[in-house]
């Protein structure tokens, strides 16, 4: 179970570097060279990230420091919490998403697993084989929406669970919830929100097919 996880996200990331105006199999391309170029991507953004707070920290050192030599001024001390809770704010959410990018070294390394690697590859070609028809299939559940219209990372995330779901004969519960993993990861609110409500249309669908 844990294998296909891994598999599930190592082929979010993989689908990510790819144009999806230009889709083409691809069987020679490397997890490694991929996940590598995702893990620099992260670093150099934490990186400007956590340059950017420290400024903000800088800033409000100095506010600070210029307060203590005036007299009592209400609008300085607005002004110096308002750096200080920036700067808060920021390395807070510099703290929680760094996790990603540790994360992406453990994918580097359970890539080699030969069993991983063949879940990956297998759900990027069956998606870039299919890639048409899924898209289709998914369209047809959202009512007054468009697949086009969701974030990148929202659609392939539903991609993979179609694929799941349709060739890879991955239960129901399992395929859905694995997919909720991945948008609990990658996505914002608003796109779990989608994701779930897709997912549950996806699923009344195949049970009707069922009947």
């Amino acid at each position: 179970m844990q294998s296909r996880s891994v598999s599930r996200e190592l082929a979010l990331l993989l689908l990510g570097q790819m144009e999806e105006n230009q889709i083409k199999v691809n069987k020679n391309f490397s997890i490694e060279q991929v996940l590598n170029k995702a893990l620099d991507t992260l670093t150099n953004h934490w990186k400007e990230e956590l340059a950017d707070c420290a400024n903000l920290l800088e800033i409000a050192y100095e506010e600070l420091n210029d307060s203590e030599l005036k007299e009592f001024d209400k609008s300085s001390n607005q002004i110096v919490r308002k750096h200080l809770t920036n700067s808060l704010k920021k390395g807070e959410l510099i703290l929680n998403s760094l996790e990603e990018t540790i994360d992406l070294t453990r994918l580097i390394s359970l890539s080699d697993h030969e069993e991983i690697r063949f879940g990956a590859i297998n759900r990027v070609n069956l998606i870039l084989n299919k890639f048409s028809h899924i898209d289709q299939n998914i369209d047809n559940v959202m009512e007054g929406w468009r697949l086009k219209r969701l974030p990148r990372i929202d659609r392939d995330i539903l991609r993979i669970a179609f694929v799941d779901l349709n060739n890879l004969n991955i239960p129901v519960a399992v395929a859905c919830n694995e997919a909720v993993n991945l948008a609990n990861r990658y996505s914002d609110e608003q796109g779990r929100k989608m994701i779930n409500g897709i997912l549950r249309k996806l699923q009344d669908n195949m049970s009707l097919n069922l009947k």
